[in-house]
């Protein structure tokens, strides 16, 4: 979705009611993808004058309650999706039709679901301060770190090919070791 800017919504605003040009040529004129979106700047700004076509620094979050009342006033009135828009002070119509999909795909509880990303599990706010903590050690302790994790990788490898040469006899020294360390246990 193309995002105009406050000042080009403006000047088209303007040009349409000089009366010149209709909403389908001022769309084709200044490369606008659907005289629609011309149509909703237009209606805007008649009804809320320049705060209706400028772009919110924060958006405004609706309540379950207010989005059922422009459905249902929508639905009970035959209105198009620009009037309800208009009749509830809302400056963009397109929300609606998305919140009457959401709510016919996942009724009024998918209403009350917020976009974007959820907020961070404790689990990974744990996960990522242990990653932030890894980032503050002593650049010694990153290397002792290192040179232990180079240690178990080596050792790896070396149980990894011992047990690719004969995985038999192998597998029946650490059974005999795994036993023996399991009765010095219960002694």
């Amino acid at each position: 979705m193309t995002k105009y800017s406050d000042e080009f919504k403006i000047m088209v605003v303007r040009e349409y009611q000089e009366g010149e040009l209709g909403y389908q040529r001022l769309a084709k004129k200044h490369g606008v993808k659907s005289p629609k979106q011309i149509i909703n700047w237009v209606k805007n700004y008649e009804e809320f004058g320049t705060e209706g076509i400028i772009r919110k620094k924060q958006k405004k979050t609706y309540s379950v309650q207010f989005k059922l009342d422009v459905l249902s006033f929508m639905k009970r009135t035959g209105s198009s999706v620009t009037e309800t828009a208009l009749q509830f002070g809302l400056t963009n119509p397109p929300m609606i039709t998305s919140w009457k999909k959401t709510f016919l795909d996942g009724g009024a509880e998918a209403l009350d679901r917020s976009k974007g990303r959820p907020p961070m599990s404790d689990e990974a706010k744990n996960r990522k301060n242990k990653h932030s903590d890894e980032k503050e050690m002593t650049y010694e302790q990153q290397l002792e770190r290192e040179n232990e994790l180079l240690r178990l990788e080596i050792e790896y490898l070396k149980k990894l090919r011992a047990f690719q040469m004969d995985p038999d006899g192998y597998l029946e020294k650490h059974k005999q070791r795994y036993h023996s360390n399991s009765k010095k246990r219960s002694d």
